[in-house]
């Protein structure tokens, strides 16, 4: 998500304009590069970026959005910013589109530069375009579309590549009250600092974290290996045990995988559907396949999403023929992504273990195997995102915006957006995740007895 793990703010990518692996989205490119090209000549920076975000928007969100809701949420985004900058007396009168939706935009982000950038100090007007892109893109109230600032595709880039960065350690989730959420990878800075599963990050070095985006909390995390950052935490639901942890950070490899044999069943726990996921669970399968593994259990708890491709590969592995997951964008046109007929073949009986922090991509899977009845799915239901997100470049390297652009079903047709995926069978659990793999786990104990009785018969 990664870090994209859990939470509302869960992310499934469709499509880059540069993606880990480098590609490139050319329709994603030419797009932005026309929209700027058609606001050049007379037009700032600022009211460049505007255009090409008010363009993207208008032109590819999975639903029609009213371009005045669009100028309004610019306005509302300028205002919530000087409100936190503690700005006085701001007065920012609303502008009506008059059938110029461009022009509104423009005035509204002029207005708000003339009015208050110098009291914002050196960098005033860029922070106040920051704010009315962020506005724009918020107001169609999706949670999932939005600004990327460079340094956040940067993390966005590194969680889903599955390479190395400056950092602790730590997996990150999000609750639904906004809380901030983290479990230590083993052998990592964050682990032999005092990190447990299952913290609640208040802040990092001072700065407050609850309600910001995942994002945006992993660019506070990371930074230069050898320095040092310091979280303010406190275990799972006791806030009165708040206290501070200071952690080097160093570089970091993160794998999307972690397997074991035990009692003759692969167990394959995937944290995100990042760019190497596919090669490690293939890799993990495979293990267990040559060592006589019984059964199989895909554990899918607290992951987030990630790349559409990656659910298409690992689902494919299980799946042999057939529609993976369908997409329809805002024509109501459907497109059909078919398994990629490589399956490994003999992964039976297998349990998918799920839980409310399941989501995305871990859904498309999920409910792919479900629909199929080639897997029991256990656990409680899951998050239920069933939106996909398109990341455009912006001019000059100026960020990107990550807009919805489909929706998407299941290979039976369920639409599982805000509804999730019921379970086959449910195992109620608290979300800790430190009672992930642990004697106390109680899904992954139902699912491994399941498998037993499968195997008895």
């Amino acid at each position: 998500m990664l870090v994209l793990a859990v939470a509302a703010a869960t992310l499934l990518y469709t499509g880059y304009a540069r993606n880990p692996a480098g590609r490139t989205s050319s329709d994603a490119m030419q797009l932005a590069a026309t929209a700027s090209g058609a606001l050049a000549g007379a037009a700032t920076d600022d009211d460049r970026l505007l255009g090409v975000a008010y363009h993207q928007i208008e032109r590819d969100y999975y639903k029609p959005v009213d371009a005045q809701a669009l100028v309004d949420g610019e306005r509302a985004g300028l205002l919530a910013y000087l409100k936190t900058r503690r700005v006085v007396g701001v007065t920012l009168p609303p502008v009506a589109t008059s059938g110029d939706d461009e022009a509104a935009l423009d005035r509204t982000l002029s207005d708000a530069q003339a009015r208050y950038a110098k009291q914002l100090g050196n960098g005033g007007a860029n922070a106040l375009a920051q704010a009315a892109l962020r506005g724009l893109l918020g107001a169609p109230g999706d949670p999932y579309t939005e600004y990327l600032s460079p340094r956040e595709i940067q993390t966005m880039n590194e969680a889903l590549d599955g390479g190395n960065f400056g950092g602790i350690g730590v997996y990150i989730y999000q609750l639904k009250d906004g809380r901030v959420i983290v479990a230590p990878i083993d052998d990592m800075p964050a682990a032999h600092a005092g990190i447990k599963s299952g913290d609640i990050v208040v802040a990092v070095d001072g700065a407050p974290v609850t309600g910001l985006s995942l994002d945006r909390v992993q660019t506070m995390i990371r930074g230069t290996a050898g320095t040092t950052v310091r979280l303010h935490v406190y275990p799972y639901d006791l806030p009165a045990k708040r206290k501070t942890i200071a952690i080097v950070r160093k570089t970091i490899e993160v794998p999307t995988v972690k397997a074991k044999m035990e009692g003759g069943v692969d167990y394959v726990r995937l944290s995100d559907f990042g760019q190497t996921s596919t090669d490690e669970v293939r890799k993990a399968l495979l293990w267990g396949k040559a060592r006589g593994a019984k059964g199989y259990i895909l554990d899918l708890r607290d992951n987030g999403g990630g790349f559409v491709d990656a659910a298409v590969g690992i689902s494919s592995f299980f799946i042999p023929q057939g529609t993976i997951v369908s997409t329809i964008d805002r024509a109501g046109d459907r497109t059909d992504t078919q398994a990629l007929g490589d399956p490994i073949g003999g992964l039976q009986p297998l349990v998918v273990l799920v839980n409310k922090y399941t989501a995305s991509a871990s859904e498309i899977t999920s409910g792919a195997l479900q629909d199929y009845r080639l897997a029991t799915i256990l656990g409680t239901k899951t998050f239920g995102k069933g939106v996909v997100q398109t990341i455009y470049p912006m001019p000059d390297q100026q960020g990107a915006l990550k807009i919805t652009t489909f929706r998407y079903v299941t290979p039976l047709g369920r639409d599982i957006q805000h509804k999730g995926i019921t379970p086959d069978v449910t195992v109620a659990q608290s979300p800790d995740p430190r009672l992930i793999d642990t004697p106390a786990d109680k899904q992954l104990a139902a699912a491994k007895s399941l498998l037993l009785k499968n195997n008895a018969r």
